[in-house]
């Protein structure tokens, strides 16, 4: 490290953070409440503190100084002075090193030990202690960056919402059980870009890959204790630093070069971003970042008895996000990502408290969405809610605002539930495959807010869904209570693995069903990844916490004649719905409209081909269901400016069904069927067809359909 000045310049309040100019570095830090911030520098270990300099100004409640001569490399953290009196919100404690929030990297990795919390920890203890040991050494630091990178020709994909195809995925679990790929850089950005990744994700027909967190975590220490380890990443330590065990280089330009890879192959990147609530939990968890530098403005808390937290969230606390510079501080994150990194778009872990300030409840229109839609950067990408928390109100799904498309858990349950041959399910499914109008089409939304997915990280996978009746949380340690207790799944006769071929033979017929149902459904379809091969977990349906092969991709699997047809009937099913338009609509379509005479744009039919009426929509045990669309021919490969027509067909009972095709007759080709999925297209002769137990199947009409008499 150069010899640097032992003192300070006055410097700049703005920006936050630690920012290099090319002959300097300039610090600034948010504390609206500290007496004293002082600077602590450390050897290019990170182990040994070279230098305490005191921030020399503070200018509307932002610390600040500049370090000449200073560059990049410089390993940095604070230390904050103020009262310490949890009963009134402060929990300032200079003996314990704080990362600074918008550290752009991270050295070294936390390592747990009593002196990281500002208490004195321990049976008896409580948080009114104070604790005195230094946490220095126990602590990662931040990095000075500097974020040049020669980005060349990149050029976004900008994939429109409706042609949209989402591939949630683990980074680590994706790729760490690929053998070949080279050992030390599976579970990491540079596996993620590898062309055998590039070339499956394009296979399959994904246009957007959505990444679980990748912003820097905390391994909690309640796991570590039990041999555990977080593997989701929803404990946020910093969120403008990535998690360092995923870069195989260490070197941040990593994401940079893996995501200019994607945007080539016309792959976007969306990251999960976790906003709500951070890792130093409620008034008992360490002191690392945000609750050292000024507790009371970071985080909500109780009104009259602010020694204790908010929390809307199950992790402890809630953050602050009514505090100017609080939402400073996410909308600084997210543009950061988005222009240093050229990320696509965002998913809001727990949304619903996102759109909380003070004790108001919910509104669409607070400060967070204000601010994130009338940004000229951020209002552009794909930006994705999950609309709920455990707050009161908590459940909001479909009241976020315009521009934000939202996690459709109605349509996971509802396809789960009528897959599973549950009574009554064909009006509630009617609507998911429309768009879930019902839930979002107000305020000239479109049914691309309507995120559908049959399957997320969060609970069974598509294999567990028709492997297990029951979950299988165990190994969590637990005893089994986590997770979610009602999945609506069924095992069909076994519970778990078995050999027998009629079990797996109805099984794979049942996934490939619920598949296309997603996927011929309007809104925007998201695939759990791993569910276009049949990735099992073993029935956990919790599995945050196994950052083992649990959770990691199978990739043997995919190369077993079951993965192989289940992953070319998902490549299938997403071509065909690149290839027609009727089934990916960019507006709400209620039959309303004749895009051949006598032929509205939507229509539903019975087993019999009989148009739907009120007293077949009420029929509890009726499980078949037909959906006529009709429209512009303007798809990929589309060979005129015509009109084409697609026929999906649906029999959720549990006996095979003669099906009558409704009228008027058209010369019909069957595309795809669960039940026969490597059976090319071929025509179907006659008014009728022999649709198979559980199962779909997709027609499309021949062309030229301009001149049809209706």
């Amino acid at each position: 490290m150069p010899l640097l000045p032992d003192w300070l310049l006055p410097g700049r309040p703005d920006p936050l953070g630690a920012t290099w100019d090319g002959l300097g570095i300039n610090f600034a830090v948010f504390s609206a409440h500290a007496t004293r911030v002082e600077l602590c520098l450390f050897d290019p270990s990170g182990r040994k503190e070279m230098a305490r300099l005191p921030l020399p100004e503070c200018t509307d409640e932002v610390w600040h100084g500049y370090l000449p001569e200073a560059r990049p490399g410089l390993i940095y953290g604070y230390r904050a002075h103020g009262p310490y009196h949890p009963e009134q919100g402060h929990r300032f404690n200079p003996n314990k090193l704080l990362l600074d929030p918008y550290a752009r990297q991270l050295s070294g990795t936390l390592r747990w030990s009593d002196a990281l919390f500002g208490h004195r920890h321990g049976p008896g203890r409580t948080d009114l202690s104070f604790d005195r040991r230094d946490s220095a050494a126990a602590m990662p630091k931040g990095v000075v960056v500097d974020d040049a990178f020669n980005w060349g020709d990149d050029r976004p994909p900008a994939v429109p919402w409706d042609r949209t195809v989402i591939y949630e995925a683990h980074l680590r679990g994706l790729t760490m059980r690929r053998e070949d790929l080279v050992p030390r850089e599976r579970g990491t950005f540079a596996a993620l870009a590898s062309p055998p990744m590039i070339e499956h994700l394009l296979k399959l027909g994904v246009t957007a890959v959505e990444l679980l967190p990748v912003q820097a975590f905390l391994q909690d220490r309640f796991l570590v204790e039990k041999r555990l380890r977080n593997y989701w990443g929803y404990s946020p330590l910093s969120y403008f630093a990535p998690e360092p065990a995923y870069l195989a280089s260490g070197g941040l330009d990593e994401i940079r070069v893996a995501i200019r890879r994607l945007h080539a192959a016309g792959i976007e990147v969306i990251l999960d971003v976790v906003y709500n609530h951070t890792c130093e939990g409620d008034g008992l968890g360490p002191t690392l970042s945000w609750r050292g530098l000024d507790n009371a403005s970071y985080y909500r808390l109780q009104p009259g008895e602010e020694r204790r937290y908010i929390d809307e969230t199950g992790c402890g606390n809630t953050v602050n996000l009514a505090h100017p510079r609080v939402l400073q501080m996410v909308m600084d994150s997210l543009r950061h990502w988005a222009t240093a990194y050229r990320v696509d778009g965002f998913r809001f872990d727990l949304c619903s408290t996102l759109g909380r300030e003070g004790n108001n409840g919910f509104d669409p229109g607070s400060g967070f969405f204000d601010a994130i839609r009338q940004d000229p950067v951020l209002s552009r990408l794909k930006l994705i809610a999950e609309p709920w928390d455990i707050g009161p109100g908590g459940y909001q799904l479909g009241h976020h605002p315009p521009g934000f498309s939202e996690w459709n858990d109605r349509f996971r349950d509802g396809v789960r539930r009528f897959w599973r041959g549950d009574a009554g399910l064909r009006p509630d499914l009617a609507a998911r495959l429309s768009g879930s109008g019902d839930l979002f089409e107000k305020r000239r939304r479109r049914p691309w807010a309507s995120v559908n997915f049959v399957a997320a990280h969060d609970g069974f996978t598509l294999e567990d869904l028709v492997s297990h009746a029951e979950r299988h949380n165990e190994a969590n340690g637990e005893e089994n209570r986590d997770g979610h207790g009602e999945n609506f799944s069924a095992n069909w006769g076994v519970e778990g693995p078995t050999d027998d071929p009629d079990i797996l033979e109805l099984r794979g017929r049942l996934k490939r069903a619920m598949l296309l149902t997603l996927l011929a459904a309007h809104g925007t379809p998201m695939l759990l990844g791993g569910d276009e091969f049949g990735r099992t977990q073993r029935g956990n349906n919790n599995a945050y916490c196994q950052d083992n092969e649990v959770s990691w991709f199978d990739w043997a699997l995919a190369a077993t004649p079951a993965g192989q047809e289940l992953a070319a009937f998902t490549a299938r099913a997403a071509a065909l719905r690149r290839q027609h338009p009727t089934l990916r609509s960019p507006v709400f379509r209620h039959g309303q409209t004749e895009p051949l005479p006598g032929m509205p744009d939507t229509a539903w039919f019975d087993a019999d081909g009989a148009p739907m009426t009120p007293e077949r929509w009420n029929d509890p045990e009726g499980r078949v269901l037909l959906l006529r669309r009709a429209g512009p021919a303007r798809g990929e490969g589309a060979e005129s400016e015509g009109v084409e027509v697609t026929l999906l067909l649906l029999n959720a009972s549990g006996r095979d069904r003669v099906v009558t095709l409704p009228s008027p007759a058209l010369a019909w080709i069957s595309v795809l069927d669960s039940a026969e999925p490597e059976a090319p297209g071929h025509p179907v002769g006659g008014a009728t067809l022999r649709l198979a137990a559980r199962s779909a199947r997709l027609l499309v009409a021949l062309p030229p359909l301009e001149d049809h008499p209706g």
